[in-house]
Parts: structure tokens; sequence; C-alpha cells
């Protein structure tokens, strides 16, 4: 209970893997009140602008309220028989190998491990894999290879107490804000150092007192310079090393790296080297720029290698730090959720491990060799090897690499069943069987973040319609398929208890991961689990790990290994001379299914885009704000330009959100080829080569509506406001009669015209209304639209008639494009507070406005404002 007499319950936010803690209050309304827990370990509170608009994601007129068979509304009794009909059929006419799950880091870890259970134990398959191949395999493989298990040494509370931190393919103030946040307190409480080493500079730099833009796929190069020079020095911990192998096999390979590869002058390279020997406790946090790559796994190795030979983990302030993109990749990580994992860490080809986990589930059998990992299981798919397939919370038709190719394979997959929270999406769209599951705020069980904290994720909603857990939908399956026994449960706490249980008997092979103190938690306190860093055992609660040694391999030494650098696997050549690399923005998450339901959200960066060097953009006669053409052999994307120097001259950037829902013309892994880690399996999503070229857009459009849009041209993007909906749109070729299109975008045959059309110069303006009410607006021009549109956006209030000019009225103040989506602050508010009020600095911009004082991640673009006014006042 809060002050105010109503219910508020702790839960856990549902996007990255830093795991923050949430209190959530419902409003009465269907939604939620949503605030930081500063109770949680993770955010001690703080939120970031995502976290803090999880309460305008929670609306059911895009939910999947009903099982659907081939579209149409189905009872859960029958649709659940057909699932396992099928998928038993199958088994029986073409073996175990011939179905498959994909799941996703959305699953909560109860969710997870029943998924696994009944694919490996029961199905007797390993055709089990997780969009968290996309994510962090490069990282579970290189945890593997160096220490034995998937083991992250450290804990958040070595940000507080690091001298230096350095982020590696990390825009951590992005993607992780939290964290950065927690970075940014330390550097100003105790002096921390930051360098950042990234292709591209990020809002991450801007903390940063220095940046490596080295090419990219080179950080092993950089990293193998980095050993040598520990072996030259006495940073070099000759007592730590006698709990490692390999460092002189290593060291010899390191020497043979030529350092010129990472494009860095040795200026950059000597000064990274000597904050890294100079300051006693470092901290490497490592994101996807590192794991999405064809030696992503060398990458990750070539990091631990710096941090064994110098002994720097394990202790307070120290060590390498992977920093996981979804919210619980670690406890799908925990339960096999890989193709080629067994639960609790241990390993799928090894006899005794099998016989564990074979004799506690009481399966009758388990696969002996891997799974197909996510890129195979979809060839797989393509080429008739798998012939049903269940797909979990995840838009594998938009986030797959050669996702075309992807969505032609699910499309004609003789069977796919998806669950998902909504029909609405690319991969839902082409399922046989749709099955509504629960939400963040509808289900029960743990998630476990990037430090090994297990949180809880609790009910505070009731479920839509007939939406039903994960796990339920899962056992009620298997119980179908004849494993009655096996999937017997009847809440989230009795499968915990399970696991934690199966935990303690895997213990016995001295693996890192053990929850067995948990095994006999009673309902009550599962309902009252507090955040937990595993282990969880008897003798031991949370803490870090190998400070003193005691790896996981065999003879209890880590393995420092020999790495080599690789250039990405896609060479630029003529046709294709760009480098293209993908990420994700500051107020969206994967493919959108969430976050664009929020108009705050979406006031940031509305629209999909492509960053190019201004002298690149030269090069190929492109203008700021054109539309470009981005092909790549495996697909094409139309994008809108955006000139930056933030990108290197030969790279290019694109964000991976866009999809056939929200920009059809947009999805970005399209381009990217389907090249994985030969280790990991992970691929590489950050170095496609294209071209780039003007798009000949015969029209341009911009509008602005009440209700949803029916767009249809070669080119739009839309996205919501509070008052409804805007959207970008172009084409090859203008239609005929441009009132009648309008007509059609906005659904409105009978709906009164207010409009001005010039056909010599090809722009039309046409407002659409009811009764004197804003229906929709349309501006249409030869070149790209120039009306102000975060003033139009707010509407339909006013008058229909006055949105012609397209700008507000004389006495009506425009804020301009959203900077600070957690308080909806524009930047012309901003501009016009620093030239009256005289602000000269961020702190003084939060204390005038708000901007930045929540989640603090719009900072550097405040910064950027402060900078660029200043250099406008020099020039003048």
């Amino acid at each position: 209970m809060d002050g105010a007499g109503q219910t508020q319950m702790r839960s856990t936010c549902p996007y990255c893997g830093v795991g923050c803690g949430v209190l959530l209050r419902p409003d009465g309304q269907g939604g939620l009140e949503v605030r930081g827990d500063p109770d949680h370990p993770a955010n001690l509170g703080r939120l970031c602008s995502k976290g803090s608009a999880l309460g305008e994601t929670l609306g059911h007129d895009q939910r999947l309220l009903t099982p659907q068979v081939d579209g149409q509304a189905a009872p859960w009794d029958s649709t659940l028989q057909l699932v396992a009909d099928r998928f038993s059929q199958t088994i029986a006419d073409h073996g175990p190998d011939s179905v498959a799950f994909y799941v996703s880091g959305q699953l909560l870890t109860e969710d997870y491990y029943v998924a696994n259970k009944l694919m490996k134990g029961f199905v007797g398959s390993a055709n089990i894999d997780t969009n968290s191949r996309l994510c962090m395999a490069s990282s579970v493989a290189g945890h593997k290879r160096a220490f034995g298990t998937d083991t992250v040494p450290g804990t958040y509370e070595d940000l507080e107490q690091a001298d230096l931190i350095v982020l590696v393919g990390s825009n951590l103030a992005w993607c992780h804000p939290v964290l950065y946040q927690r970075v940014l307190a330390a550097r100003k409480a105790r002096g921390t150092k930051i360098v950042v080493i990234d292709p591209r500079r990020t809002a991450s730099c801007d903390g940063a007192d220095l940046h490596l833009a080295l090419q990219p796929g080179s950080d092993v190069a950089l990293f193998n310079r980095l050993l040598c020079d520990i072996a030259q020095s006495d940073v070099l911990d000759r007592d730590f090393l006698n709990h490692t192998t390999g460092f002189e096999t290593a060291l010899e390979t390191a020497a043979q790296d030529d350092p010129s590869v990472t494009g860095l002058s040795e200026e950059d390279i000597a000064a990274f080297s000597a904050l890294w020997l100079g300051h006693e406790k470092v901290v490497t946090i490592y994101s996807q720029g590192v794991n999405q790559s064809t030696s992503g796994s060398d990458k990750v190795n070539a990091i631990l290698n710096c941090h064994l030979a110098s002994g720097r983990i394990g202790k307070p302030g120290c060590g390498p730090f992977s920093v996981t993109g979804q919210p619980n990749a670690m406890g799908g990580r925990e339960v096999g959720g890989l193709a080629n994992m067994l639960a609790c860490h241990l390993d799928l080809e090894n006899p005794d491990h099998r016989t564990a986990v074979r004799d506690f589930w009481q399966a009758p059998t388990i696969p002996d060799a891997p799974g197909l990992k996510a890129v195979d299981m979809f060839r797989a798919v393509g080429d008739g090897r798998i012939k049903a397939l269940w797909i979990i919370h995840t838009n594998p038709a938009v986030s797959m690499p050669d996702a075309d190719k992807v969505r032609d394979a699910i499309a004609n997959c003789p069977f796919t069943v998806v669950s998902d929270i909504t029909a609405q999406t690319d991969t839902a769209r082409l399922a046989n069987v749709l099955l509504p599951a629960t939400g963040w705020a509808e289900k029960e069980g743990t998630v476990t973040n990037s430090d090994r904290t297990i949180s809880r994720q609790r009910t505070v909603l009731p479920a839509p319609g007939q939406a039903r857990p994960d796990w339920d939908i899962l056992a009620e399956v298997g119980r179908r398929m004849g494993f009655a026994r096996a999937f017997d449960y009847a809440s989230a706490a009795e499968i915990f208890r399970e696991y934690a249980a199966l935990s303690g008997v895997t213990a016995q092979f001295g693996r890192d991961f053990d929850i067995s103190a948990q095994a006999q938690i009673s309902d009550r306190d599962y309902a009252d689990l507090p955040p937990q860093r595993w282990p969880l055992t008897a003798q031991r609660k949370g803490g870090r790990f190998f400070a003193d040694g005691g790896f996981f391999h065999s003879d209890g030494k880590a393995r420092i290994l020999p790495v080599t650098w690789r250039p990405p696997a896609e060479q630029t050549r003529p046709r294709y001379p760009y480098r293209l690399n993908t990420g994700r923005l500051r107020d969206q998450w994967h493919t959108m299914t969430r976050t664009a339901l929020s108009p705050r959200l979406s006031a940031h960066l509305p629209e999909p885009f492509l960053d190019i060097h201004p002298e690149d953009a030269l090069a190929e006669g492109i203008n700021a704000a054109d539309l470009v053409q981005v092909k790549s052999r495996t697909g094409s994307c139309i994008l809108r330009a955006r000139l930056t120097d933030t990108v290197a001259r030969g790279q290019v950037f694109a964000p991976m959100h866009w999809t056939g829902e929200t920009a059809p013309s947009a999805r970005i892994d399209a381009l990217v080829a389907a090249m994985t880690d030969p280790v990991s399996g992970q691929p590489e999503s950050k170095a496609a080569v294209v071209s780039v070229s003007r798009y000949a857009a015969a029209w341009y459009g911009f509008a602005v509506s009440r209700d949803a849009l029916a767009p249809n041209s070669d080119y739009w993007a839309l996205a919501r406001t509070h008052g409804g909906y805007r959207a970008e749109l172009a084409g090859a070729t203008a239609p005929e009669d441009w009132e009648a299109e309008a007509r059609r975008l906005f659904a409105a045959p009978e709906a009164e015209a207010i409009q001005l059309q010039d056909a010599a110069r090809g722009s039309a303006r046409i407002v659409l209304h009811e009764a004197g009410q804003l229906v929709g607006a349309l501006f249409v021009a030869a070149s790209p639209v120039a009306v102000m549109r975060d003033y139009l956006v707010t509407l339909p209030a006013g008058d229909p008639g006055a949105m012609l000019s397209g700008k507000p009225p004389v006495d009506m103040p425009n804020p301009g494009p959203v900077l600070c989506s957690c308080f909806g602050v524009g930047v012309n508010t901003i501009l016009s507070a620093i030239e009256t009020q005289g602000l000269l600095t961020v702190e003084a911009i939060g204390a005038a406005l708000g901007a930045g004082t929540n989640c603090g991640s719009c900072k550097p673009e405040l910064a950027d404002l402060l900078r660029s006014v200043d250099q406008r006042e020099a020039a003048e």
C-alpha cells in the first residue's frame, strides 16, 4: 500500500537487461502509474524514458484477445489440441528435428524453463533457440571458452568503484541509460575516467575522456595491442597467471596483429593503453558492437584476455562486464534456452550432464547434439527440414538477418504457431495459429538481469480477453502431447521450485549456477521474493566470481586464448561501397510492439533514417532530408537522410526498429546478410555493405490524422501522436486526384474538404473535417514538405481551416521537435530558454525546464544544443 491507501506493486521493467525495479499502481482506467523503485539495487529509483512511459503502452486496442486459427477466432480447447496434434504428427512422420521453437528474452524464466524442458526433454530435439542468439551468444561463447561457464564475474556496484570504465561497442547512454547515469555519478563523485570504443560518435561519447573511432570489426587488434602492452608493464599479474593457461601462446599471437588495421593513430592507441595501465580498477563494459560480429567470440576473448593477464577480475571495481539487451536474456541462458545448452549452465554434449537432467525430469531422452541456432533454424524452415514452428514473443520476420528470406520461409512453413500479445506484427500475420499471451504487467515470474540479480515480475493488471501465461500454454500443449505428469504445473512458483531443485542436482558438477537455496520456497515467499543475485545456496549468496581463481574448467584454470583480428565477412566494393552499422534508438525498443504505442516515445525520432557523412552525401548528390535508397545483395530500404559527422566517411548508420506495420520500406535487417560467428552462431548485424543513392521521389507528403491511416505509397512511416497519428509519405508516381487520395488515406469519403492545390508546382494541402473537427490533413510537395510538424501533431484541436498554412498562429509558441521524451520538452523551448534566461549548462536547463533530470539520456543532446548556440554566437 502507498500513502494514499492504494495498492502499489513492486515489479521489474520489461525492456533492457539492466533489470530496473518499478512501482506499479493501477490508475482505475485500465492503465498504470509507473515510477522507479528506490529500493531495487539495479536502478535505485531511476527509470529511463522507456520505463517511465510504460503506463502508455498498455492499450488493448491492438491486443490479441482470443486464439485464432487461419485468421478466425477459435476456442482454447480445440486450438491447443490442434497445436499438440500437429506437432505430434510431424514428429511421428519426420522425427523430432522436424519441429522447432524460437523463443525470446521477453519470456520469464519460468516460461523459458517449460519451453526448454518440453523441447529437449520430451520432444527430444535441441531445436529451441532464442532471439538472445542475436544479442549475447558471442558473450556466452567467450565466457565458456575462458571461464568454463557462462559467468558474468562482476556486479553493478563495480561501476561506482572503478577508476576507469571502458565502453566497447556499447552506446550505454541510450541503450542502458540507468547504468550510464551510475557511471556519470561515479565520474562526478570520484573522477572515474571513461573511454568509448565505437566506430560511431554516440551519446555515450559526451562524457568520455577518450573516444576511439576504430574501424568496424577491428576490436581484436586493439585489445591484442593492449595485451602486449600489459605484458611489458608491471600491470602483468604473474601470481594470477597461475590460475590461467595459454598466456604465452596468446601473447605470441597478439604480437602478430597489426594495430594499424583499427585506423587509429599511434597516439590514440598509446593514450588508451596508458589509461588502462595507469588505473588499477578497470571495468570493460561491452555489448552488441562486440557480439554482433563474425568474430564476436574472439572479440570477447580478446577483452577477457586483458583482464585475466592483469588479474583485474572479480575484485571491486574490476572486470569484464557484458550488458545484455533484453530483460531476461540471462534467465534464458540459465535455463538452457539456447540450442547448444542444457539447463543450469550444463553442456548438452556431456553425457553425464544429459543423464542428470534426464533423470531429474524423468524424461524419455535428451538430444546428444546441439540443435539449430537461429540463422540455421530459419534456413531449415525455408528448405523444408523444419515443418512445424512455434515462435514466442519475438518478430523474426523483421529482426533476423536476411529478413525478407526469413519472412518468406515462415510464410511457407506448413504449420506455424505464434504466441504474442498482438496479432499486428510482421511475424504474427504469417501464422496458422495465434495464441494470446499475457503481457508484462499481467505476468507472474522471475527475470535475471545483467549482473545475475533475479527479480520478480508481478501481476498488477488482469489478463485481457482470453490471454494466458506462456508457461501455462506450453504446459497444456505438453500434457496434450502425452506428457501429463511432467507438465502438471499449477503456478509459476511451482516451476521456480523445480528449477531451483534442478540447479542443486547439477551443482554436483561444480558449475557456477546454483539457486538451490530456493528449492523449497513457499508460495508466500515466492510472492514476496526480493531481488537477489545468484548463486543462492546454503553457503553463498551473490557476490563476485574469480578474484582468487576458481574457474570452471576441469583443472580450475581460466583459458587465455590466442585470437587474431579478422575483418568483417563482407567487404566493401564499388557496387556496395558503404559499411552499414545498425543499432537502437534512445526511446524505442526492438520492433516497437510496445514503444510505438506511446506518443511521447514516438516524438523524439518518429521516422526511420540513415546517418551519412556530409562529404559522402555530397558525392552521392544527397541533401539533408532527402529520401535515400539503401541496397545490399539481400534487400533494399528507403530511409530519410541525416547528414552528420557522427559517422566516418564510408560508414552509414540506421536504426533497427521499423517494421511492415510502421514503415515497410525501412526493415533494416533485410539489408543484413546472414553471416555468423563460427563459434557462437551470432550474426554480423553491424557490418553489412550497401550502396546509397538519392531516392527519386515524384512527390513527398506529410499527414496528421485523428484515426489510423491507410498509406499505400512507396515510402511511408507511421507514428502515434497525442491527438492521433502522423505519417511521412513519398512515391515515385503521384496520384491523379489528391483530394481523392486524402479521402482514401483518412477513410473519410464524406468529410468536408478545405484545400489549396497548385498543379504547376506539384503541391497540395488538403484538410478534411467533420462538424469543425479535424479528421486529417495532407501536405504534398515536389520536395520534402516544409511544415511545422511539431505544431501540426498537437491537433486535431483548433480551427481546421487554420491548418492550411502548416504553421502555428503568431501567438502560439512552437516547441519544436521533442528532445526530452520524459517531460516532452522541445528543441525550440530549450533554445528560447537558453537565450532568454541565459542558461549556460545542462544542469541549468534541467533546473529551468526539467529536461534531462529524469533518466538523463538526453543530456548529450542538450550539451550539443548548448555548443551549437555558442558556435552561432561566436560566428556572429
